[in-house]
């Protein structure tokens, strides 16, 4: 067995457990509501809770119907869905008394529709409780259905989501249950749906991917309607996860942002830690000034 890749120094994260911290574990409901900040191990949990007071809600359980090699969520048969969540996170974001709310979920295949009412109903409630709130979401591919995928974009969210993880020729290998080419077709279905949403993506790397192939996808999630990227370096959650083939460097990371930027996409933010929601409030923000710039 080869041994792991060391860290670079770049990637070392202190720990912040301020009272904004406390306050987002205490709206969280001691553990009662699910966060992807924990289920998944994100490195950013502590800056996000500590400095920012945020905080990505996972819907639809803690059980995931599928086991991608890149995830630490648990894989498994997933218990009932809860009537109750969408107005339990609605108040979470109330009393956390955020301007922009994140929602992702697991993988529910068990489900027909994917678990899509389910994520619909939570933009509603938000919406009725936090009206100056924005709402993005971050779905599975709820089953490849379009009829899935227009449930959720009826409910009209901000942001519509659906992450590209990695390249075509790895995709197979890392994600499981999905291939490159549905993902696509995906973000590609929200784009018709949404026409009044942003579509984002996000892309892991440091898999084995090649630069010419991070392009490549670039130009494919162009094609589908994807107006903001995320670019950041995977992270091996515990030993039977994927190994990390290379880390990159922050400059690596610039010059993908810049090139992103040169293909077309409104906003990109890449780097080392960056993550699906990582400053999602604040690059909405600056999406929303870039369009304005434009047309002005």
């Amino acid at each position: 067995m080869e041994k792991p890749l060391r860290k670079p120094e770049w990637l070392r994260v202190r720990l912040n457990t301020t009272t904004q911290y406390k306050d987002v574990r205490k709206a969280l409901g001691g553990g009662k509501l699910n966060t992807v900040c924990t289920e998944a191990n994100c490195p950013n949990q502590h800056e996000c809770w500590g400095k920012y007071k945020t905080a990505t809600f996972m819907i639809l359980g803690e059980i995931c119907t599928r086991g991608c090699r890149f995830c630490s969520v648990t894989t498994g048969k997933p218990g009932p869905v809860s009537e109750a969540e969408p107005l339990e996170v609605a108040e979470a974001v109330r009393d956390l008394d955020l301007k922009h709310a994140v929602i992702t979920m697991v993988t529910r295949d068990d489900l027909d529709d994917g678990g899509a009412a389910v994520l619909a109903e939570t933009v509603r409630e938000i919406r009725r409780i936090n009206p100056v709130c924005s709402i993005e979401i971050l779905s599975s591919d709820l089953r490849g259905k379009e009829e899935n995928i227009k449930v959720l974009c009826n409910s009209k969210p901000e942001v519509v989501s659906h992450n590209i993880e990695t390249v075509r020729r790895l995709k197979k290998e890392i994600c499981s249950g999905a291939t490159y080419e549905n993902s696509i077709q995906v973000l590609k279905m929200m784009k018709d749906n949404s026409p009044d949403s942003v579509v984002k993506s996000s892309l892991m790397i440091g898999l084995g991917e090649t630069r010419e192939e991070i392009l490549e996808t670039m130009d494919d999630l162009l094609e589908a309607g994807v107006s903001i990227l995320n670019i950041g370096q995977y992270l091996q959650p515990t030993r039977k996860n994927a190994a990390v083939i290379k880390y990159w460097t922050p400059e690596e990371f610039e010059e993908l942002r810049e090139r992103a930027l040169e293909k077309g996409f409104t906003f990109c933010e890449s780097g080392p830690l960056v993550r699906s929601s990582y400053h999602a409030g604040k690059h909405f923000d600056l999406y929303k000034k870039i369009i304005s710039q434009k047309v002005q």
